[in-house]
């Protein structure tokens, strides 16, 4: 068979310089035939032969009927119906005829491109680091972060946080609404259990929350993370961008550092926008509505009477309690960052302790150990009988 080259020399030396066959015959040596077919065709030859067809063939209507019984069925069970059939081919070419055939029964979802109106939606979410966070005392603990991006902007906060309870995913959001600088009017959350309380409302906590700043309300539908992407797209971001190479010294230190890592990454140009999410921030805190006076009421808060041990126990710690206080009761208060107690009759501060997010630690002020001490009876020094020498040299005799 002649390849390309000799085809299209021969064709050039007929059709431009007048050759004939019987002398392109004679002088490349070729049948006559050959050099008539190769002048006629208006292809280059090349080989063909007639598809012997797959193993899967006699068995592509029996895939059929299956996909649409069930458009979602796993290649390992196709084979497994059609086996019994006399199938006995591999893997590779069930599963590529099922990528090429599967989307004529499963119809595939679409997206559409949303635009926002500045301050119209906050999306949030919590994402979980990859390494646990330490917390001192050489103890490290499994964290969250409270993640938030403003729809239009694509500008974006973040709080660390040690429990997926509603008290802190709340106060999680206190301290990014507080670092945007202003209201969004709704807020978008996934059905996370602190705050979803079922067919998509809200909790009773979550609510008063809402009602206290004041904001709406929203939760996207069951398995639908795409309903909010823009919060979804920085989570990745920060997976990739904010984790890797970096070491924290305890929590504080890791919020500082969450803190500076939004600053720039709010400062850099995004590249859907092609703007700077900071920039379009300033314009949408044009039309949002103002923070008020004062951050939502998001402490824990619980009643305790003081017991002969004077201590508190709080997320597997005991703070110490004024001893003076035994027998009254003491409302205890705890943010995140101390716990405070007060007695109820008089006022009188029971405890002011900075939070420990180590567990199993007991924590006792200094004053609060020295009036233990007085109430004991204890003294300063302790004495100790001191015998002369000579008692042991008589001994010894």
């Amino acid at each position: 068979m002649l390849d390309v080259e000799r085809w299209a020399e021969l064709r050039r030396e007929h059709f431009v310089r007048g050759v004939g066959i019987k002398e392109l015959a004679r002088r490349y040596g070729i049948d006559r035939n050959t050099v008539r077919r190769a002048v006629r065709s208006p292809e280059p030859p090349r080989y063909q032969r007639s598809p012997a067809g797959s193993k899967l063939d006699p068995f592509k209507d029996e895939i059929h009927r299956l996909l649409k019984a069930d458009p979602a069925l796993s290649g390992v069970r196709v084979r497994e119906e059609i086996a019994p059939l006399g199938f006995d081919g591999g893997k590779s070419i069930v599963d590529d005829y099922l990528r090429e055939v599967r989307p004529l029964f499963l119809r595939a979802r679409t997206h559409q491109r949303t635009v926002y109106r500045p301050g119209e939606i906050c999306q949030w979410d919590l994402w979980e680091p990859s390494w646990w966070v330490p917390v001192g005392h050489g103890q490290v603990r499994r964290a969250w972060v409270v993640v938030c991006c403003l729809g239009y902007s694509r500008a974006g906060a973040g709080a660390l946080i040690f429990s997926k309870e509603a008290p802190d995913v709340l106060w999680g959001m206190t301290r990014c609404l507080w670092s945007i600088g202003a209201l969004p009017e709704l807020l978008v959350w996934d059905r996370e259990g602190c705050l979803h309380a079922g067919k998509g409302r809200p909790t009773d906590t979550y609510a008063a929350f809402c009602g206290r700043l004041p904001v709406d309300w929203l939760f996207c539908a069951p398995a639908d993370p795409q309903a909010k992407g823009c919060v979804e797209r920085l989570q990745q971001y920060m997976e990739t961008n904010f984790e890797p190479g970096r070491r924290f010294a305890n929590q504080l230190d890791y919020q500082l550092q969450l803190d500076a890592w939004f600053l720039k990454a709010n400062a850099r140009t995004h590249k859907t926008l092609r703007e700077r999410p900071i920039d379009r921030l300033l314009e949408e805190r044009a039309v949002m509505r103002p923070l008020p006076a004062s951050e939502p009421e998001t402490d824990r808060r619980w009643v305790v009477r003081v017991a002969p041990d004077p201590h508190l126990r709080f997320d597997t710690n005991d703070y110490s309690l004024d001893p003076n206080l035994v027998g009254r009761r003491v409302e205890v208060r705890a943010s995140q960052r101390e716990i405070i107690g007060v007695a109820l009759d008089t006022g009188e501060l029971a405890c002011r302790h900075e939070r420990v997010f180590a567990k199993n630690k007991t924590i006792t002020a200094l004053e609060h150990a020295r009036t233990l001490r007085e109430r004991r009876g204890s003294k300063d020094e302790i004495v100790v009988e001191q015998r002369p020498l000579s008692v042991y040299d008589e001994l010894i005799a």
